[in-house]
Protein backbone atom coordinates (compact mmCIF):
# COMPACT_ATOMS: atom_id res chain seq x y z
CA UNK A 1 0.00 0.00 0.00
CA UNK A 2 1.22 3.48 -0.91
CA UNK A 3 1.12 6.04 1.88
CA UNK A 4 1.56 9.77 1.40
CA UNK A 5 2.70 12.41 3.88
CA UNK A 6 3.03 16.16 3.40
CA UNK A 7 5.55 18.08 5.48
CA UNK A 8 4.60 21.47 6.91
CA UNK A 9 6.75 23.20 4.27
CA UNK A 10 5.03 21.36 1.39
CA UNK A 11 7.53 18.58 0.63
CA UNK A 12 5.64 15.39 -0.14
CA UNK A 13 6.78 11.93 0.95
CA UNK A 14 5.39 8.75 -0.60
CA UNK A 15 6.27 5.38 0.86
CA UNK A 16 5.48 1.83 -0.22
CA UNK A 17 6.32 -0.87 2.28
CA UNK A 18 7.44 -4.12 0.59
CA UNK A 19 8.27 -6.62 3.35
CA UNK A 20 9.26 -9.42 0.93
CA UNK A 21 12.49 -7.73 -0.22
CA UNK A 22 15.76 -6.76 1.48
CA UNK A 23 16.38 -3.56 -0.49
CA UNK A 24 15.20 0.04 -0.29
CA UNK A 25 15.04 2.52 -3.17
CA UNK A 26 15.02 6.23 -2.31
CA UNK A 27 14.40 8.92 -4.90
CA UNK A 28 14.36 12.70 -4.56
CA UNK A 29 12.13 14.04 -7.35
CA UNK A 30 12.09 17.69 -8.39
CA UNK A 31 9.45 19.21 -10.66
CA UNK A 32 12.04 20.96 -12.83
CA UNK A 33 13.61 19.93 -16.11
CA UNK A 34 14.63 21.38 -19.45
CA UNK A 35 11.09 22.70 -19.93
CA UNK A 36 11.74 25.17 -17.10
CA UNK A 37 14.77 26.66 -18.85
CA UNK A 38 15.22 29.45 -21.38
CA UNK A 39 17.49 30.07 -24.34
CA UNK A 40 20.32 31.38 -22.15
CA UNK A 41 20.38 28.67 -19.48
CA UNK A 42 19.31 25.62 -21.53
CA UNK A 43 21.00 22.57 -20.02
CA UNK A 44 21.23 23.92 -16.47
CA UNK A 45 18.87 21.25 -15.04
CA UNK A 46 21.07 18.46 -16.41
CA UNK A 47 24.33 20.19 -15.42
CA UNK A 48 23.03 20.73 -11.89
CA UNK A 49 22.28 17.01 -11.70
CA UNK A 50 25.94 16.34 -12.57
CA UNK A 51 27.25 18.84 -10.03
CA UNK A 52 25.36 17.21 -7.16
CA UNK A 53 27.90 14.40 -7.37
CA UNK A 54 30.94 16.69 -7.35
CA UNK A 55 31.30 17.39 -3.65
CA UNK A 56 29.56 18.85 -0.62
CA UNK A 57 30.73 20.80 2.40
CA UNK A 58 31.73 17.54 4.11
CA UNK A 59 32.25 15.02 1.27
CA UNK A 60 34.40 15.12 -1.85
CA UNK A 61 33.19 13.66 -5.15
CA UNK A 62 35.32 10.58 -4.51
CA UNK A 63 33.91 10.16 -1.00
CA UNK A 64 30.34 10.31 -2.35
CA UNK A 65 31.14 7.52 -4.81
CA UNK A 66 32.99 5.47 -2.21
CA UNK A 67 30.15 5.90 0.29
CA UNK A 68 27.79 3.89 -1.89
CA UNK A 69 30.40 1.43 -3.13
CA UNK A 70 31.34 0.63 0.47
CA UNK A 71 27.80 -0.56 1.24
CA UNK A 72 27.19 -2.32 -2.08
CA UNK A 73 24.64 0.29 -3.08
CA UNK A 74 23.80 2.11 -6.28
CA UNK A 75 23.39 5.84 -6.79
CA UNK A 76 22.46 7.74 -9.92
CA UNK A 77 20.36 10.56 -11.34
CA UNK A 78 18.57 11.60 -14.52
CA UNK A 79 16.99 14.69 -16.02
CA UNK A 80 13.94 14.80 -18.27
CA UNK A 81 11.88 17.51 -19.93
CA UNK A 82 9.73 18.07 -16.84
CA UNK A 83 11.55 16.63 -13.82
CA UNK A 84 14.87 15.62 -12.30
CA UNK A 85 15.49 12.65 -10.00
CA UNK A 86 18.37 11.67 -7.71
CA UNK A 87 18.09 8.14 -6.39
CA UNK A 88 19.81 5.33 -4.56
CA UNK A 89 19.15 1.63 -4.04
CA UNK A 90 20.70 -0.06 -1.02
CA UNK A 91 20.20 -2.91 1.42
CA UNK A 92 17.47 -2.07 3.93
CA UNK A 93 20.01 -1.84 6.76
CA UNK A 94 21.75 1.04 4.94
CA UNK A 95 18.63 3.10 4.13
CA UNK A 96 19.33 5.91 6.63
CA UNK A 97 22.97 6.14 5.54
CA UNK A 98 21.92 6.45 1.88
CA UNK A 99 19.33 9.10 2.75
CA UNK A 100 21.96 11.07 4.65
CA UNK A 101 24.23 11.19 1.58
CA UNK A 102 21.42 12.09 -0.84
CA UNK A 103 20.34 14.86 1.51
CA UNK A 104 23.90 16.14 1.80
CA UNK A 105 24.11 16.29 -2.00
CA UNK A 106 20.78 18.10 -2.20
CA UNK A 107 21.42 20.75 0.43
CA UNK A 108 25.19 21.09 0.70
CA UNK A 109 26.72 20.79 -2.77
CA UNK A 110 29.42 23.43 -3.10
CA UNK A 111 29.73 23.96 -6.88
CA UNK A 112 33.38 24.99 -6.59
CA UNK A 113 35.00 26.50 -9.69
CA UNK A 114 37.51 23.68 -10.18
CA UNK A 115 34.78 21.03 -10.22
CA UNK A 116 32.56 23.20 -12.45
CA UNK A 117 35.33 23.42 -15.01
CA UNK A 118 35.98 19.67 -15.01
CA UNK A 119 32.32 18.76 -15.19
CA UNK A 120 31.67 21.17 -18.05
CA UNK A 121 34.25 19.23 -20.01
CA UNK A 122 32.52 15.98 -19.08
CA UNK A 123 29.20 17.28 -20.41
CA UNK A 124 30.93 18.66 -23.53
CA UNK A 125 32.04 15.09 -24.18
CA UNK A 126 28.54 13.82 -23.46
CA UNK A 127 27.17 16.21 -26.10
CA UNK A 128 29.83 15.05 -28.60
CA UNK A 129 29.03 11.42 -27.83
CA UNK A 130 25.38 12.18 -28.47
CA UNK A 131 26.29 13.78 -31.82
CA UNK A 132 27.98 10.50 -32.74
CA UNK A 133 24.71 8.58 -32.26
CA UNK A 134 22.34 9.74 -35.03
CA UNK A 135 19.68 7.27 -33.92
CA UNK A 136 19.46 9.37 -30.73
CA UNK A 137 19.87 12.85 -32.21
CA UNK A 138 17.04 12.35 -34.68
CA UNK A 139 14.55 12.16 -31.80
CA UNK A 140 15.72 15.56 -30.52
CA UNK A 141 15.40 16.90 -34.05
CA UNK A 142 11.81 15.67 -34.17
CA UNK A 143 10.98 17.34 -30.85
CA UNK A 144 12.52 20.59 -32.07
CA UNK A 145 10.57 20.42 -35.34
CA UNK A 146 7.33 19.68 -33.51
CA UNK A 147 7.47 22.25 -30.72
CA UNK A 148 9.60 24.92 -32.46
CA UNK A 149 10.46 27.69 -29.96
CA UNK A 150 8.61 26.22 -26.96
CA UNK A 151 10.90 25.07 -24.10
CA UNK A 152 9.81 21.45 -24.70
CA UNK A 153 11.91 21.68 -27.85
CA UNK A 154 15.13 22.38 -25.92
CA UNK A 155 17.72 19.58 -25.75
CA UNK A 156 18.08 18.26 -22.20
CA UNK A 157 21.88 18.40 -22.41
CA UNK A 158 21.85 22.02 -23.51
CA UNK A 159 24.49 23.29 -25.93
CA UNK A 160 28.21 23.94 -25.73
CA UNK A 161 27.45 27.67 -25.90
CA UNK A 162 25.04 27.73 -22.95
CA UNK A 163 27.10 25.27 -20.93
CA UNK A 164 30.13 27.54 -21.15
CA UNK A 165 28.26 30.32 -19.30
CA UNK A 166 27.23 28.29 -16.24
CA UNK A 167 28.55 29.43 -12.86
CA UNK A 168 28.05 28.33 -9.28
CA UNK A 169 25.86 31.36 -8.65
CA UNK A 170 23.68 30.47 -11.64
CA UNK A 171 23.18 26.94 -10.30
CA UNK A 172 22.28 28.24 -6.85
CA UNK A 173 19.84 30.75 -8.34
CA UNK A 174 18.17 28.02 -10.40
CA UNK A 175 17.85 25.86 -7.30
CA UNK A 176 16.36 28.78 -5.38
CA UNK A 177 13.71 29.25 -8.08
CA UNK A 178 12.86 25.62 -8.79
CA UNK A 179 14.07 23.28 -6.03
CA UNK A 180 11.37 24.64 -3.72
CA UNK A 181 9.50 22.49 -1.18
CA UNK A 182 6.25 22.30 -3.19
CA UNK A 183 8.28 21.04 -6.17
CA UNK A 184 9.94 18.17 -4.24
CA UNK A 185 8.75 14.61 -3.69
CA UNK A 186 10.74 12.01 -1.76
CA UNK A 187 9.72 8.51 -2.83
CA UNK A 188 10.70 5.40 -0.87
CA UNK A 189 9.95 1.78 -1.71
CA UNK A 190 11.21 -1.38 -0.06
CA UNK A 191 11.61 -3.06 3.28
CA UNK A 192 11.10 0.01 5.42
CA UNK A 193 8.47 1.01 7.96
CA UNK A 194 6.64 4.25 8.63
CA UNK A 195 9.18 5.42 11.18
CA UNK A 196 11.48 6.16 8.26
CA UNK A 197 9.10 8.93 7.19
CA UNK A 198 9.96 10.85 10.34
CA UNK A 199 13.65 10.65 9.44
CA UNK A 200 12.92 11.97 5.93
CA UNK A 201 10.86 14.79 7.43
CA UNK A 202 13.74 15.77 9.71
CA UNK A 203 15.89 16.29 6.62
CA UNK A 204 13.39 17.82 4.18
CA UNK A 205 10.55 19.20 6.29
CA UNK A 206 12.02 22.49 7.44
CA UNK A 207 13.75 24.20 4.55
CA UNK A 208 12.02 27.15 2.96
CA UNK A 209 11.51 28.42 -0.55
CA UNK A 210 9.27 30.48 -2.77
CA UNK A 211 5.76 29.13 -3.24
CA UNK A 212 4.88 30.57 -6.64
CA UNK A 213 5.34 28.03 -9.44
CA UNK A 214 6.09 29.72 -12.73
CA UNK A 215 3.40 29.86 -15.40
CA UNK A 216 3.91 27.17 -18.03
CA UNK A 217 2.77 27.81 -21.58
CA UNK A 218 0.98 25.09 -23.49
CA UNK A 219 2.91 23.99 -26.56
CA UNK A 220 1.43 23.84 -30.05
CA UNK A 221 1.96 20.85 -32.37
CA UNK A 222 3.67 21.89 -35.61
CA UNK A 223 3.77 19.38 -38.51
CA UNK A 224 7.25 20.46 -39.65
CA UNK A 225 9.61 18.25 -41.63
CA UNK A 226 13.38 18.61 -41.20
CA UNK A 227 16.44 16.77 -42.48
CA UNK A 228 20.16 16.84 -41.73
CA UNK A 229 22.99 15.64 -43.92
CA UNK A 230 25.51 13.61 -41.95
CA UNK A 231 28.03 10.92 -42.79
CA UNK A 232 26.24 7.85 -41.47
CA UNK A 233 25.87 4.24 -42.50
CA UNK A 234 22.07 4.44 -42.25
CA UNK A 235 19.23 6.85 -42.78
CA UNK A 236 17.43 7.49 -39.49
CA UNK A 237 13.78 8.50 -39.81
CA UNK A 238 11.35 9.69 -37.14
CA UNK A 239 7.67 10.51 -37.60
CA UNK A 240 5.70 12.32 -34.90
CA UNK A 241 1.93 12.37 -34.38
CA UNK A 242 0.03 14.43 -31.84
CA UNK A 243 -0.59 12.28 -28.77
CA UNK A 244 -2.20 12.62 -25.36
CA UNK A 245 -1.16 14.50 -22.28
CA UNK A 246 -0.39 12.78 -19.01
CA UNK A 247 -3.55 11.76 -17.17
CA UNK A 248 -5.79 11.88 -20.26
CA UNK A 249 -8.78 9.56 -19.87
CA UNK A 250 -7.88 7.83 -23.16
CA UNK A 251 -4.25 7.14 -22.20
CA UNK A 252 -4.76 3.38 -21.80
CA UNK A 253 -6.29 3.20 -25.29
CA UNK A 254 -3.07 4.78 -26.57
CA UNK A 255 -0.84 2.46 -24.55
CA UNK A 256 -2.63 -0.54 -26.05
CA UNK A 257 -2.41 0.98 -29.53
CA UNK A 258 1.31 1.70 -29.26
CA UNK A 259 1.96 -1.88 -28.24
CA UNK A 260 0.15 -3.12 -31.33
CA UNK A 261 1.78 -0.59 -33.65
CA UNK A 262 5.44 -0.77 -32.68
CA UNK A 263 5.93 -1.52 -29.02
CA UNK A 264 6.77 -5.22 -29.22
CA UNK A 265 8.26 -7.95 -31.41
CA UNK A 266 4.79 -9.00 -32.53
CA UNK A 267 3.82 -5.43 -33.41
CA UNK A 268 2.77 -4.53 -36.93
CA UNK A 269 5.78 -2.34 -37.65
CA UNK A 270 8.27 -4.92 -36.41
CA UNK A 271 6.61 -7.69 -38.39
CA UNK A 272 6.11 -5.69 -41.61
CA UNK A 273 9.33 -3.68 -41.70
CA UNK A 274 11.80 -6.13 -40.21
CA UNK A 275 10.42 -9.64 -40.39
CA UNK A 276 8.54 -9.52 -43.71
CA UNK A 277 10.67 -7.07 -45.73
CA UNK A 278 14.01 -7.03 -43.91
CA UNK A 279 14.25 -3.25 -44.23
CA UNK A 280 15.54 -2.42 -40.76
CA UNK A 281 17.18 -3.88 -37.71
CA UNK A 282 15.60 -1.29 -35.45
CA UNK A 283 12.01 -0.12 -35.88
CA UNK A 284 9.65 0.82 -33.08
CA UNK A 285 7.12 3.31 -31.76
CA UNK A 286 6.69 4.97 -28.37
CA UNK A 287 4.54 7.63 -26.74
CA UNK A 288 5.80 10.62 -24.74
CA UNK A 289 3.30 12.20 -22.35
CA UNK A 290 3.83 15.64 -20.87
CA UNK A 291 1.69 17.71 -18.53
CA UNK A 292 -0.25 19.36 -21.34
CA UNK A 293 0.58 17.52 -24.57
CA UNK A 294 1.98 14.30 -25.96
CA UNK A 295 3.55 12.79 -29.07
CA UNK A 296 3.60 9.32 -30.56
CA UNK A 297 6.89 8.69 -32.36
CA UNK A 298 7.75 6.10 -34.99
CA UNK A 299 11.44 5.39 -35.63
CA UNK A 300 13.15 3.31 -38.28
CA UNK A 301 16.77 3.04 -39.42
CA UNK A 302 17.72 1.68 -42.83
CA UNK A 303 20.16 2.09 -45.73
CA UNK A 304 19.67 5.28 -47.74
CA UNK A 305 18.68 3.33 -50.84
CA UNK A 306 15.81 1.74 -48.88
CA UNK A 307 14.53 4.90 -47.20
CA UNK A 308 11.63 5.41 -49.61
CA UNK A 309 10.56 1.80 -49.14
CA UNK A 310 10.79 2.12 -45.35
CA UNK A 311 8.59 5.22 -45.32
CA UNK A 312 6.14 3.62 -47.76
CA UNK A 313 5.89 0.51 -45.57
CA UNK A 314 5.26 2.59 -42.45
CA UNK A 315 2.51 4.55 -44.22
CA UNK A 316 0.96 1.36 -45.59
CA UNK A 317 0.93 -0.06 -42.07
CA UNK A 318 -0.83 3.05 -40.77
CA UNK A 319 -3.29 3.08 -43.68
CA UNK A 320 -4.20 -0.55 -43.02
CA UNK A 321 -4.77 0.23 -39.36
CA UNK A 322 -7.04 3.15 -40.30
CA UNK A 323 -8.96 1.10 -42.87
CA UNK A 324 -9.51 -2.14 -40.96
CA UNK A 325 -8.59 -1.35 -37.36
CA UNK A 326 -6.95 -3.78 -34.96
CA UNK A 327 -7.93 -7.42 -34.51
CA UNK A 328 -9.46 -8.91 -31.38
CA UNK A 329 -6.38 -11.11 -31.07
CA UNK A 330 -4.08 -8.07 -31.14
CA UNK A 331 -6.24 -6.37 -28.53
CA UNK A 332 -6.12 -9.38 -26.21
CA UNK A 333 -2.38 -9.97 -26.68
CA UNK A 334 -1.56 -6.30 -26.08
CA UNK A 335 -3.57 -6.21 -22.87
CA UNK A 336 -1.94 -9.35 -21.53
CA UNK A 337 1.52 -8.06 -22.39
CA UNK A 338 0.87 -4.76 -20.63
CA UNK A 339 -0.45 -6.50 -17.54
CA UNK A 340 2.53 -8.86 -17.56
CA UNK A 341 5.00 -5.98 -17.83
CA UNK A 342 3.22 -4.21 -14.98
CA UNK A 343 3.37 -7.27 -12.74
CA UNK A 344 7.05 -7.87 -13.49
CA UNK A 345 7.89 -4.25 -12.71
CA UNK A 346 6.40 -4.70 -9.25
CA UNK A 347 9.29 -7.03 -8.41
CA UNK A 348 11.71 -4.09 -8.53
CA UNK A 349 11.90 -1.57 -5.70
CA UNK A 350 13.44 0.91 -8.15
CA UNK A 351 10.44 0.60 -10.48
CA UNK A 352 7.98 1.08 -7.65
CA UNK A 353 9.87 4.06 -6.28
CA UNK A 354 9.97 5.63 -9.74
CA UNK A 355 6.30 5.01 -10.49
CA UNK A 356 5.20 6.44 -7.14
CA UNK A 357 7.50 9.45 -7.33
CA UNK A 358 6.49 10.38 -10.86
CA UNK A 359 2.77 9.91 -10.17
CA UNK A 360 2.90 12.10 -7.09
CA UNK A 361 5.02 14.77 -8.75
CA UNK A 362 2.97 15.13 -11.94
CA UNK A 363 -0.48 13.71 -11.19
CA UNK A 364 -0.73 14.01 -7.39
CA UNK A 365 -2.60 10.70 -7.27
CA UNK A 366 -1.88 6.98 -7.13
CA UNK A 367 -3.93 4.22 -8.69
CA UNK A 368 -3.97 0.73 -7.22
CA UNK A 369 -2.86 -2.28 -9.23
CA UNK A 370 -6.48 -3.43 -9.49
CA UNK A 371 -7.55 -0.02 -10.82
CA UNK A 372 -4.83 -0.05 -13.48
CA UNK A 373 -5.69 -3.58 -14.58
CA UNK A 374 -9.35 -2.62 -14.75
CA UNK A 375 -8.46 0.33 -17.00
CA UNK A 376 -6.42 -1.92 -19.30
CA UNK A 377 -9.17 -4.54 -19.42
CA UNK A 378 -11.81 -1.92 -20.23
CA UNK A 379 -10.09 -0.86 -23.48
CA UNK A 380 -12.22 -1.96 -26.45
CA UNK A 381 -11.52 -2.45 -30.15
CA UNK A 382 -13.79 0.51 -30.89
CA UNK A 383 -11.79 2.71 -28.50
CA UNK A 384 -8.51 1.90 -30.22
CA UNK A 385 -9.89 2.09 -33.78
CA UNK A 386 -11.35 5.54 -33.06
CA UNK A 387 -8.02 6.73 -31.65
CA UNK A 388 -6.21 5.43 -34.75
CA UNK A 389 -8.40 7.47 -37.08
CA UNK A 390 -8.04 10.59 -34.91
CA UNK A 391 -4.29 10.34 -34.48
CA UNK A 392 -2.83 9.19 -37.79
CA UNK A 393 -3.68 12.12 -40.02
CA UNK A 394 -1.61 14.05 -42.58
CA UNK A 395 -0.66 16.48 -39.80
CA UNK A 396 2.55 14.82 -38.65
CA UNK A 397 6.11 16.00 -38.10
CA UNK A 398 9.21 14.27 -39.41
CA UNK A 399 12.96 14.31 -38.86
CA UNK A 400 15.70 12.60 -40.84
CA UNK A 401 19.45 12.14 -40.61
CA UNK A 402 21.05 10.54 -43.66
CA UNK A 403 24.15 10.73 -45.87
CA UNK A 404 22.35 12.89 -48.45
CA UNK A 405 19.88 14.69 -46.18
CA UNK A 406 16.97 14.07 -48.54
CA UNK A 407 13.56 13.24 -47.08
CA UNK A 408 11.80 10.18 -48.52
CA UNK A 409 9.38 10.60 -51.39
CA UNK A 410 5.99 11.63 -50.09
CA UNK A 411 7.38 14.03 -47.48
CA UNK A 412 7.94 17.63 -48.50
CA UNK A 413 10.45 19.55 -46.40
CA UNK A 414 9.28 22.59 -44.42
Amino acid sequence: MIKKYTCKNGVRIVMEHIPTVRSVAIGVWIHAGSRNENETNNGVSHFLEHMFFKGTKTRSAREIAESFDSIGGQVNAFTSKEYTCYYAKVLDEHAKYALDILTDMFFNSTFVEEELKKEKNVVFEEIKMYEDTPDDIVHDMLTKATYETHPLAYPILGTEQTLETFTGDMLREYMKDHYTPENVVVSIAGNIDESFVQIVEQYFGNYEGTTNREQVHNPSFHPNKVARKKETEQAHLCLGFKGLQMGDESIYNLIVLNNILGGSMSSRLFQEVREQRGLAYSVFSYHSSYEDTGMLTIYGGTGSQQLDMLYETIQQTLDTLKDTGITEKELLNSKEQLKGNLMLSLESTNSRMSRNGKNELLLKKHRSLDEIIESVNSVTKTDVDTLIRDMFTDEFSAALISPNGELPKGISQK
